[in-house]
């Protein structure tokens, strides 16, 4: 197993990731504090880690690919298409599948409340939600559908523009198709009114519906790669403005129609205006750095595991007593849990899948 090469980080956007996936296992197991003395502090709402990961995807892929046709002279080929699907997919779908049938097994065994009929052959191929809502079982990997639907979209969309525009104008083409269809989309269905929960699963849990959130990350990378002097520039007032709507939207109450479609894009710009600067962050060289950087190797899954295999077996079997340490403990435990799994399955499990894909037999 070739190692990794940790020379070539970007620090400030492990620092990126890493606060995406503390917002997001924190945010699963927050019930655990609701006897302790930390839930009457007065915390502050944030958006939704999972909205961080979308951008930063976007923002690595985008560059990888933007640096891959230019070098091409704006050409892409089924055999680099092919290469993309291979890097992506050896790194994503063994965890995926080894988490699915964890989910599937603690489910069927009643280790965890959940539908069992709800698992289907569309989770083998993330179409579970790709036009229509799903749920009650496996709720995490929701997210994990419109990433592989990204996946597949944004590269085949340049393999076909680029033959009928060679040009930094075809790469800006695809981004905003993009950008412009899933919008189309929300707002063809903006005057469905639904409470929280149908809303949440209808509308910000849909492939169709959220494509564009991983999209704001591509569009950033073209601002940088062709705009790398106004990215440097404006790095830190733009980072101030995304900081301000971060902290700000989770406290308005939007309209419905605004909620179910241009709310989306605000959060999604929110998350990018905080990448120059992230970017711009090279290295740290100290153990709070190196921790930072464990944090994001293995948020991948931390991400998977967290909810259905970690936060729900001890909410369901262990209930939470109504007193000021059980909480506290409890919710210690399962961070624990969910780093040294998590470490073992990156060290043991992904890793080495990840390293196949640089073997002979697949090039």
């Amino acid at each position: 197993m070739t190692p990794l090469d940790y020379s070539k980080r970007t620090y400030g956007l492990d620092i990126f990731r890493a606060v995406a996936i503390i917002l997001v296992v924190h945010g699963h197991a927050s019930y655990m504090l609701d006897y302790t003395f930390l839930s009457g502090l007065p915390w502050i709402k944030l958006i939704d880690g999972v909205e961080f990961f979308f951008v930063l995807s976007g923002f690595l892929i985008g560059t990888i690919l933007i640096k891959e046709v230019v070098k091409s002279d704006f050409k892409f080929s089924s055999s680099q298409l092919y290469t993309f699907w291979k890097r992506r997919w050896f790194r994503t779908l063994p965890n995926y599948y080894l988490i699915l049938f964890a989910n599937y097994l603690v489910v069927l065994f009643g280790i965890i409340p959940g539908d069992i009929s709800q698992f289907n052959w569309k989770f083998l191929f993330f179409l579970h939600n790709f036009s229509g809502p799903f749920y009650d079982f496996f709720w995490e990997s929701w997210s994990l559908s419109i990433e592989e639907w990204f996946y597949i979209f944004l590269p085949f969309l340049l393999l076909l523009l680029l033959k009928l525009l060679p040009s930094r104008k075809g790469i800006l083409t695809v981004i905003i198709i993009m950008l412009v269809v899933p919008l189309l989309y929300r707002f063809a269905h903006a005057d469905l009114v639904l409470d929280d929960f149908w809303r949440d699963v209808t509308f910000r849990k849909v492939v169709l519906m959220r494509l564009d959130a991983i999209v704001y990350g591509v569009l950033a990378a073209y601002i940088k790669f062709y705009y790398l002097d106004h990215w440097k520039k404006y790095a830190r007032p733009l980072f101030i403005w995304g900081i301000i709507l971060a902290l700000t939207i989770p406290y308005f109450n939007f309209p419905n129609c605004f909620s179910n479609t241009l709310g989306f894009n605000l959060v999604a710009i929110s998350a990018t205006l905080l990448l120059p600067l992230a970017d711009g962050y090279k290295s740290f060289k100290t153990n709070v750095g190196k921790a930072v950087t464990h944090i994001s190797l293995i948020s991948y899954s931390m991400y998977l595991i967290n909810l259905g295999l970690v936060s729900m077996v001890i909410g369901t079997n262990f209930p939470i007593q109504e007193n000021a340490t059980d909480g506290l403990v409890k919710y210690g435990i399962y961070w624990v849990i969910v780093i040294v799994v998590s470490s073992f399955i990156f060290k043991y499990f992904e890793l080495p899948f990840t390293s196949l894909r640089d073997k002979k037999f697949f090039k």
